[in-house]
């Protein structure tokens, strides 16, 4: 544990170094806030409260894909990876490190999101709710974090980019991120849940309301874990057998 905490800073200090990296993850949830929450479901209760845990969902997985996908991708490019990864140690501290540094950054990615729902809408969260939504977040950030150590270990960083960037948008759009609750456009409500994001913002809504997670949502998003935790394992063994041996 004192290990990862060390790799756990030492990513929070690079990352810091440059704050547009943190900036960025958290605009484009902030910026679907101000422009679509705020006009159209900011009056209205539980429709606030929802598209905000809807926002959360899309921060959580805009942080994770890019921050993960990109930067371990620009990692691997770096001198000092490659010695990391020959210390006797083995490769858990640094695993450890990363992701807890990540888990930090994607709850400063939130911030923006919680204070725009509070000041200018009229979402509302008991205790209870906030606490369970607390928890769903650190649950949510698996198949995202997953997919993000794929892209990473298993494309170079100009390519990690653009494929961050390609499926971003169509899992937020496609697993209804965008929509309210049964408000998708018909082949979205037909597609979304079998992405993970559908699973996800599930969770969210059912976390800060009464809303029924679907269990076709729920065992898909399992199935997504297995997969992409499968592919994240491959991409990263293949990744230190090229290098390594």
């Amino acid at each position: 544990m004192p290990l990862a905490l060390v790799h756990a800073r030492y990513q929070l200090l690079e990352t810091v170094r440059i704050p547009i990296a943190v900036v960025g993850s958290a605009f484009f949830p902030a910026a679907s806030m101000l422009f679509f929450v705020v006009p159209f479901a900011g009056d209205d209760p539980r429709g606030a409260t929802l598209a905000t845990a809807s926002m959360v969902t899309f921060a959580v997985m805009s942080a994770n894909i890019f921050q993960y996908g990109i930067g371990v991708a620009e990692d691997r490019a770096q001198p000092w990876d490659p010695y990391t990864r020959t210390l006797p140690v083995g490769p858990l501290p640094r695993f450890a490190g990363r992701v807890l540094a990540g888990l930090v950054l994607t709850f400063i990615s939130l911030i923006p999101v919680v204070v725009i729902a509070a000041v200018a809408t009229a979402a509302t969260i008991t205790a209870g709710a906030l606490l369970a939504a607390l928890g769903t977040i650190l649950l949510v950030s698996v198949p995202f974090t997953l997919l993000g150590l794929t892209i990473g270990y298993a494309l170079p960083s100009k390519a990690a980019i653009a494929v961050a960037q390609i499926v971003f948008f169509p899992l937020a759009f496609g697993g209804g991120l965008l929509s309210a609750p049964g408000r998708a456009p018909g082949f979205i409500e037909t597609i979304a849940p079998f992405l993970p994001t559908r699973g996800a913002v599930e969770l969210m809504w059912a976390a800060v309301s009464d809303f029924p997670v679907r269990p076709l949502s729920l065992a898909m998003l399992g199935v997504w874990i297995v997969l992409l935790g499968s592919l994240a394992v491959l991409a990263y063994r293949r990744d230190e057998g090229r290098r390594f041996h």
